[in-house]
């Protein structure tokens, strides 16, 4: 009889813990129409390419425009140029700029950023901007 509950006590816990490693999500709430995106943010993999995308190009954010949102040179531009406030990230000044709350939102024109764009900026400089 205690072989039985011991197993039966075993099954639900190992159930349990499969269904709460199951259950994650990227984004949790709406703040100021930003996302709360809580996956892990990569400048490499989310936020460069929306700055290839949408910012780097001819014109704009490539050498004419500071700051130098190029591959080469964008995070180096971004953490030593003042556009980043890890303390208080809805203050950086990147980030106002993505919103509007700084001037025109940006990127200007686009039609390609993924509808998260600010939610990824914001998410990246709370998790410290890294370089990663």
């Amino acid at each position: 009889m205690s072989k039985k509950i011991i197993i039966v006590g075993i099954i639900l816990v190992s159930q349990i813990v499969l269904l709460m490693n199951s259950c994650t999500k990227d984004t949790t709430v709406i703040i100021d129409n930003t996302p709360e995106i809580t996956k892990t943010v990569s400048f490499s993999k989310d936020i460069q390419p929306i700055f290839n995308n949408s910012c780097a190009t001819a014109g704009c954010h490539s050498g004419k425009q500071a700051p130098n949102l190029s591959a080469a040179t964008s995070y180096v531009a971004l953490t030593t140029g003042g556009y980043l406030n890890t303390g208080t990230p809805n203050t950086s000044v990147v980030y106002l700029w993505l919103t509007g709350k700084e001037a025109v939102a940006m990127p200007s024109g686009a039609t390609n950023n993924p509808s998260n764009i600010n939610g990824l900026m914001l998410a990246w400089i709370k998790q410290g901007a890294k370089n990663n």
